[in-house]
């Protein structure tokens, strides 16, 4: 059972203004004096920068001259990402901005199995690195934890500039400099840095080249992804690199659109979130994420069609395996002896890394408490962790620091590495932790409702001023609507294994129908009938059909008035 929680309770009258209607919506959304309401209908690029954001301005001008010292003597160069989109992208910003001012520089993704996330002694000494040689080396979203590898790097005589936007942990890394927010994605901070590098460069002494312009659609591409929320500077960033990804010449994300069947011009939050992103994501999970790098980077299309068949491909293969673990997990959680507890604590031999993430995800779904996936090893186990709202995961997993070899994140998303002989250890640690800290409301399904509508109230002009607020995503989530006393005027199951639900509502009094689609709500059809009343909460969505635009409601709850 869902809770509706209405944030604004007068609702809308049929009489009263757009203006108060989108005041309203912008209000839920924590957006209300006269400049934020400006920023957030007409996000301005130029007001985000380094400073804006709050990145140190002493150690990004650091971070600055030692990039230009690299260049002008020549040094080698490493940038170091991470295999996630966030990593991928940002990498080839810094990349490419480098290399086109004529820097002595290679770009480096860490293989997930054989060398683990982030800057680590193992990556530094592995043979794919050693070739680089470099003395300098800057971090992609990843860095701000890895202490011991900063001073193992310090060590061999490789200066380390750490780019980053995770939680940092109470002592930080001994780098050269640390360019660092939480406020962004890690794309955007390797952005914002890109942008002071070709500014306070002095082409003139370089082997100056053409910089791709598109480097917004990176940036795009990694804010969705990486689930930041699309409010502020992330926001600005999103809707001018939602243009440059609409028309963007790159290579590999032309035949990245074409392999996956949709159109670039109209791109938005959902074809990156559930297309685009799990295609590059796959690499890393199964493979090798330097694949999903160099289809960004190429400027070959024939090879760009190549390395995005194969990005397909190794996706299919990663929904499969999602599936099976999945489905494995599901059956260890309804087997547990006991309750679900307020933790899930799931770990097996055989589930892979590049997926616990995920399987994690769907257990929060499905019985909405947060979750811990564990990839079991001999020596080491690795995990996942997802979150419900208002639990910070990352905090709650550091509580118990003394049993992890290390661990990373962001409040709703966090992983860890353990020593498999301390495994039980930790799990009963956790659990006993989560019992005490997690109350019966936090386990609580809740709809977030913007207000009530009246069903009448529907119209172009109403869909319009929503659109006002796109894009959507998480912390600007699209307006949702309540309406109560509707009638069921017709119903019935569609989809694969009836599991959605089209509708028909009308108002009688006032001979208005509008159709409806409720997406997962098969098993409540058993509560409902033709004719009956009820309360329904639901976005407005444009259906397009044959050329045919009409809007529908997108059912998200029913129930009887």
């Amino acid at each position: 059972m869902k809770k509706w929680k209405i944030q604004n309770e007068s609702g809308i009258k049929n009489n009263e203004s757009w203006d108060k209607f989108l005041k309203i919506l912008l209000e839920n959304r924590g957006v209300k004096t006269k400049k934020e309401i400006e920023e957030f209908l007409h996000p301005k690029l130029d007001e985000v920068t380094a400073k804006s954001v709050g990145i140190d301005q002493e150690q990004l001008k650091k971070a600055i001259v030692r990039i230009n010292k690299a260049i002008e003597k020549k040094e080698k160069i490493v940038v170091f990402g991470d295999y996630d989109v966030d990593g991928i992208c940002g990498t080839a910003i810094l990349w490419e901005t480098l290399n086109s001012i004529g820097a002595n520089v290679m770009p480096y993704i860490p293989h997930r199995i054989d060398e683990g996330y982030g800057l680590s002694a193992k990556a530094l000494e592995s043979k794919d690195f050693k070739v680089h040689n470099p003395t300098l080396v800057i971090t992609v979203d990843n860095g701000i934890v890895a202490n011991e590898a900063v001073e193992f790097a310090n060590k061999q005589g490789i200066d380390v500039i750490i780019t980053d936007h995770h939680v940092p942990s109470k002592k930080l890394p001994k780098a050269y400099a640390i360019v660092h927010t939480t406020k962004l994605c890690g794309t955007s901070v390797a952005y914002l840095l890109a942008q002071e590098i070709k500014k306070k460069g002095n082409d003139s002494s370089r082997q100056a080249r053409t910089i791709p312009d598109d480097h917004l659609a990176l940036v795009a591409l990694a804010t969705v992804a990486d689930l930041v929320p699309l409010t502020s500077s992330n926001r600005t960033l999103l809707v001018h690199g939602l243009k440059s990804l609409r028309e963007t010449k790159r290579p590999g994300i032309v035949a990245l659109c074409q392999e996956a069947g949709i159109d670039q011009k109209n791109i938005g939050t959902y074809e990156i979130g559930h297309v685009i992103a799990p295609r590059l994501n796959a690499m890393g999970r199964l493979e090798y994420a330097m694949e999903s790098l160099r289809l960004l980077c190429t400027i070959d299309k024939n090879r760009a069609k190549l390395l995005a068949d194969k990005l397909g491909s190794t996706n299919k293969e990663r929904q499969t395996l999602t599936i099976e673990t999945v489905q494995h997990a599901k059956e260890k959680v309804k087997s547990q002896k006991s309750k679900v507890k307020s933790l899930l604590f799931i770990a097996d031999e055989s589930y892979q890394q590049g997926v616990i993430g995920l399987v994690a995800g769907r257990l929060v779904e499905e019985f909405y408490r947060p979750s811990i996936v564990v990839s079991k090893g001999e020596v080491y186990s690795k995990a996942s962790a997802r979150s419900v709202h208002g639990f910070n995961i990352i905090e709650f997993i550091r509580s118990a620091s003394k049993y992890l070899v290390d661990a990373g994140g962001h409040p709703m998303a966090a992983g860890f590495t353990v020593e498999t002989a301390k495994l039980v250890l930790l799990q009963e640690t956790l659990e006993k932790k989560a019992e005490e800290l997690l109350s019966e409301e936090m386990l609580t399904r809740s709809l977030r409702v913007d207000c009530e509508l009246r069903l009448p109230m529907i119209d172009e002009k109403l869909y319009s001023e929503v659109q006002m607020l796109a894009p959507f995503g998480m912390g600007n989530p699209e307006p949702t609507f309540m309406s109560r006393n509707v009638v069921t005027d017709d119903m019935r199951l569609v989809g694969k294994d009836s599991k959605h639900v089209r509708f028909r509502f009308m108002m009688y009094d006032l001979r208005f129908t509008i159709d409806g689609i409720g997406f997962g709500l098969g098993e409540k059809s058993a509560e409902l009938h033709v004719g009956d009343t009820v309360d329904i909460v639901y976005t407005i969505d444009e259906n397009v059909w044959n050329g045919n635009k009409n809007l529908q409601l997108k059912v998200k709850d029913i129930k009887a008035s």
